[in-house]
This record gives C-alpha cells, sequence and structure tokens, in this order.
C-alpha cells in the first residue's frame, strides 16, 4: 500500500500542474491602397460625416472565445484561443479605420457629429468564425440611414483558409472583414 503512495502523489501533482496555456488574438488591420474608385472625382458630392453608431454580433460571437463550426449544426466556442478585446469592438475600429481609407474627404467617427447632418451606419454580423471544410464565413447586414432614408444591405462571404490553426483564421477573417469594409464603402459611395 505504501508504494502506491508515492505514484498518486506524482499523478496528482502532474494533474493540478498542468494548466491550459492561452493564446489571445487581436484582428489585424491589414494595410493596402484603397478600394477601387474610391477616390473622389472633382463633381461628385460627398456626404461629409459618417456616424458608425453599432457594430453588433450575434449571440453566439459576443463570448471571449474564438468559433468554429464543427459539423452543419455544430459550434464551438473555444476556451484557451480568445479574443484580447471583445469582438464588436474590434470590427467597428476596424470598419472605421477601412471607411476612412476608403472613403476620403468623409469624416468617419464612432461619435455622434452631427444628428442632422450625417449619415449613419449600423452593422449586424451574424457569422466570423471558421468552418470544419476550412471555409472562413463572414455574415450579416449593414443599414445605413442618410437624409431620413435608410439603405439595408445583407452580406455573406466564404473564403478559404490557407493554413491550419487559429492564426490563419484570425488572419483570414481579417481580410474577410476588410473585403467587406470595401463593398460598404463602394454602397455609401
Amino acid at each position: 500500500m505504501m508504494k502506491w503512495i508515492p505514484v498518486v502523489l506524482a499523478l496528482f501533482l502532474t494533474a493540478c500542474s498542468s494548466s491550459d496555456q492561452k493564446t489571445y488574438y487581436q484582428l489585424p488591420v491589414l494595410n493596402s491602397a484603397p478600394a477601387t474608385g474610391s477616390a473622389m472625382s472633382s463633381g461628385m458630392t460627398s456626404h461629409q460625416q459618417l456616424w458608425v453608431e453599432r457594430v453588433s454580433v450575434a449571440d453566439y460571437l459576443s463570448g471571449n472565445g474564438l468559433v468554429y463550426q464543427t459539423n452543419d449544426v455544430q459550434y464551438t466556442l473555444t476556451q484557451n484561443n480568445l479574443w484580447a478585446s471583445p469582438l464588436d469592438q474590434q470590427l467597428q475600429q476596424s470598419l472605421v479605420t477601412y471607411l476612412r481609407r476608403d472613403l476620403p474627404g468623409t469624416l468617419v467617427s464612432t461619435q455622434a457629429v452631427n444628428a442632422d447632418d450625417q449619415d449613419v451606419l449600423n452593422v449586424n454580423v451574424t457569422g466570423f468564425h471558421g468552418r470544419y471544410d476550412g471555409t472562413v464565413v463572414i455574415s450579416g447586414s449593414w443599414t445605413l440611414s442618410r437624409s431620413g432614408q435608410m439603405l439595408q444591405r445583407d452580406f455573406t462571404l466564404n473564403l478559404k483558409q490557407n493554413e491550419d490553426g487559429y492564426d490563419a483564421l484570425v488572419k483570414t477573417l481579417a481580410t474577410g472583414w476588410q473585403q467587406e469594409a470595401g463593398q460598404i464603402a463602394s454602397q455609401i459611395r
């Protein structure tokens, strides 16, 4: 009986000492040239102010963990691969950066500047995850309020993830978000 005590003690200490290492991710803001046709010609009128009021995410995306779809009906919220800051904030900040780049001459802000004379953009992200078949899914809708009129568009992007792993997933998500920001900018123009 006594000879088993060291073995049990060793197993117990090994179990207690093994800790799950957490990895934190931040969406990179990709530097690239403005979207094609984003420069305004001298004859075009510009809506000078755009308020990105809110970027909201679906409930299953609002946790700290990255989301991975394991089959056609199951999703996993990762426990050790986490967003460094809330996903909705990262999406809003990078969207503002991309819209500033793609809409020169327009004041793009996360703060209301002049509620009477500004466009208001709201984005609802319903998909922002990797999938079991190597596809990255970005989907949702956005609404633009301009001079009392509303413009609404849905979006769905399916991008192939070129490498395995969460680093590649986050980079592919960032690429897709940049593409969607370019599409939003082209529709706003």
